[in-house]
């Protein structure tokens, strides 16, 4: 495995296209929200693929990982940290969930 700096490849030009994108993706689910412009399924649709696109564009433009360029034990450990997140997100809507059920009964 070829352990060497590639920090000089990574161009200007593809950190400001990143960061115009993480820009859009995330000012458009704001406008949506504060506007009202759709219903709110479709806003809520709409935050979570905005928000999917947002992780995907930091992982590429950022962080530099494609699935086909990084290494095995990195896609693991990504996994496993998506992972994590998903128990604490799930975990933090129960118990909102749970608190607001047994506030109203």
């Amino acid at each position: 495995m070829n352990n060497a700096p590639t920090a000089g490849r990574y161009s200007l030009k593809r950190y400001l296209g990143g960061y115009v994108l993480a820009l859009l993706l995330t000012a458009i689910p704001f406008g949506l929200a504060a506007t009202a412009a759709l219903p709110r399924h479709s806003v809520l649709i709409a935050v979570g693929a905005a928000a999917l696109a947002q992780v995907l564009v930091h992982l590429r433009c950022f962080l530099h990982l494609g699935l086909r360029t990084t290494a095995p034990e990195r896609l693991l450990a990504i996994a496993f940290a998506a992972v994590l997140i998903l128990i604490m997100i799930g975990g933090s809507l129960w118990i909102m969930f749970n608190l607001h059920y047994r506030m109203w009964v």
